[in-house]
């Protein structure tokens, strides 16, 4: 499903919906919700709006845990810091146990015992979990299953921190993987889950802005199998619902 709008903030106020929404019916439903926080500009708008007032009094804090899609491997309180922006823009802002905070750590030695950690992390979160609906994930599926997952798209088609060409498109076993530096802006190394994991999620909404990024989802939607071969974004194909969430202004 693509929704489209007219400017940045009627697509991120779109965004805080969808997660209330979603977050208030699983709670409902399971007792807690799982989320995947996006890093990147377009974001950090839906984070400030859904840190306000009227919508923090909405969303179940004490039942919601957040997890990281990506992060880039500096300080947790480096200005590129993917944690760092969500922590500023809606974390720090809210009634949230420290607990439900799920960060991917950078103080490891490398980003491949970083990512480790942060699989480790994942593994013992999704199969210690009480209910039968996480008890059975853990016994008959080989990756979580996130209620939401956020996700952001460069000009390049990467999402998370995979990018085109890299041989982690072919990863199949591992949840979180480690990116080495060079790519991307800025080119330091970074974390990175999995596409398996991606697209084991319930709910993956994409949070899209620019001509530029319009014309690449085009050909996306329009192109499929040349996009695939292109654009990791199009390889993102989730168990569950794909939106996405488009404006022509940055």
């Amino acid at each position: 499903m693509v929704r489209k709008f007219k400017g940045i903030k009627q697509l991120s106020t779109a965004a805080v919906g969808h997660i209330i929404d979603i977050a208030r019916k699983t709670v409902r439903n399971k007792g807690f919700c799982t989320i995947v926080m996006a890093g990147g500009s377009t974001p950090r708008l839906t984070y400030e709006l859904l840190s306000t007032p009227v919508n923090a009094e909405k969303m179940p804090w004490r039942q919601s845990h957040f997890f990281w899609g990506d992060e880039r491997w500096v300080s947790l309180t480096h200005p590129d810091s993917n944690y760092a922006m969500a922590h500023t823009a809606l974390l720090a802002k809210v009634s949230i146990p420290a607990r439900n905070i799920h960060q991917i750590r950078t103080d490891d030695t490398n980003p491949e015992e970083g990512a480790a950690r942060y699989e480790n992390h994942l593994r013992d979160f999704f199969h210690t979990k009480p209910p039968a609906e996480m008890k059975s994930l853990a016994e008959n599926l080989s990756v979580p299953r996130f209620d939401v997952v956020l996700l952001g798209m460069g000009a390049d088609g990467h999402t998370a921190s995979l990018f085109p060409e890299s041989n982690l498109l072919a990863e199949k076993k591992k949840w979180v993987a480690p990116v080495p530096a060079g790519v991307g802006s800025p080119p330091v190394a970074r974390i990175t889950l999995t596409l398996p994991v991606l697209n084991g999620a319930k709910n993956i909404f994409f949070l899209i802005s620019g001509k530029v990024k319009i014309a690449l989802l085009d050909t996306i939607l329009t192109r499929p199998a040349e996009a695939q071969k292109l654009y990791p974004a199009a390889l993102i194909k989730p168990a569950g619902n794909l939106v996405w969430l488009t404006s022509e202004q940055e």
